[in-house]
């Protein structure tokens, strides 16, 4: 019984680092560029909505938004080798 729940931690503790690690990242340092990431994301969405109702507001928020996103995340990453 003890092997077994040691072997589903593992699996869960795998889950939380896979990723972060397959882009050069521990989980604190992922979960900080995320959260770094969602927050412009949301106030652009926020951003956008309000658009929707008044177009006169917010008219480049939004596309601004997600071309210095995609900057930061594709055009400037850190390759890592595989």
């Amino acid at each position: 019984m003890m092997r077994r729940m040691g072997t589903t931690r593992g699996r869960t503790m795998k889950a939380f680092t896979d990723h972060p690690a397959s882009v050069g990242e521990s989980y604190a340092e992922h979960m900080r560029t995320a959260f770094s990431f969602a927050g412009p994301m949301l106030l652009a969405g926020l951003a956008c909505a309000v658009h929707g109702v008044l177009p006169f507001l917010f008219t480049s928020t939004g596309s601004r938004t997600v071309r210095r996103l995609h900057e930061r995340m594709v055009v400037n990453r850190v390759r890592t080798a595989p």
